[in-house]
């Protein structure tokens, strides 16, 4: 492995803590069913796929959560150079720009730059899996019916900050090293997404481009 993508997987670079999978559960174990796919080097859109036998929202429940903590790393390698002097404004290039907005303090869509938006984000996301009621731990606790209402906009969300990192701060990533590393990643993400039907395809717009190159 090389420095630089060590730098990606080091435990200090994480933007915030990592959340973890009870050894023993079910969850534990589709995880790890998850990640042993990805590491026998399975086709990302074969390895999204549901298991048979399996119920659909602990799958996604898994990599909601695991794609929380990918996407946190990645953004951690460049929150240094993502600051309020160079990103005043969360955007994806010039046609896009988000605006936060939540149930405290930012009841309306406010402007913010990226740096306070990802800061925000994270935040939201890590009480949204870290909520029981909404992602349960316990086998036979049923998920809540908004569960997949609630994941779509995890996941809308999360799409926005591979947006920002491409567009704004790929040349970091390409000089640390990690293009493949953060490429592949994406791409677990997309076909994850269009697999289960979780994000609206007018979200994925800004990528549209580099996604047909790099999906077929």
């Amino acid at each position: 492995m090389s420095n630089a993508l060590k730098q990606v997987f080091n435990k200090d670079r994480t933007f915030r803590p990592k959340r973890k999978f009870e050894p023993g559960t079910q969850r534990f174990e589709l995880h790890k069913r998850a990640q042993a796919s990805l590491n026998a080097g399975l086709d990302l859109k074969l390895a999204v796929q549901l298991p048979s036998g399996e119920e659909q929202n602990d799958w996604v429940a898994v990599h909601v959560v695991d794609f929380f903590n990918r996407i946190n790393l990645i953004y951690g390698t460049i929150s240094d150079y993502c600051t309020e002097q160079s990103c005043p404004i969360m955007s994806g290039g010039p046609k896009y720009e988000y605006r936060w907005q939540d149930e405290h303090k930012y009841r309306k869509p406010t402007a913010l730059s990226a740096p306070q938006y990802m800061n925000l984000l994270m935040d939201w996301i890590e009480v949204q899996i870290n909520n029981e009621d909404i992602f349960p731990t316990n086998v036979g606790t049923p998920f809540p019916k908004n569960f997949l209402q609630v994941v779509k906009k995890i996941l809308s969300r999360l799409f926005r900050v591979f947006v920002h990192v491409y567009i704004h701060h790929f040349d970091r990533i390409t000089q640390m090293g990690s293009e493949a590393h953060v490429n592949t990643c994406y791409k677990h993400f997309y076909y994850f997404v269009k697999e289960f039907n979780l994000i609206d395809t007018k979200e994925l717009e800004p990528l549209k481009e580099m996604t047909s190159r790099m999906c077929h």
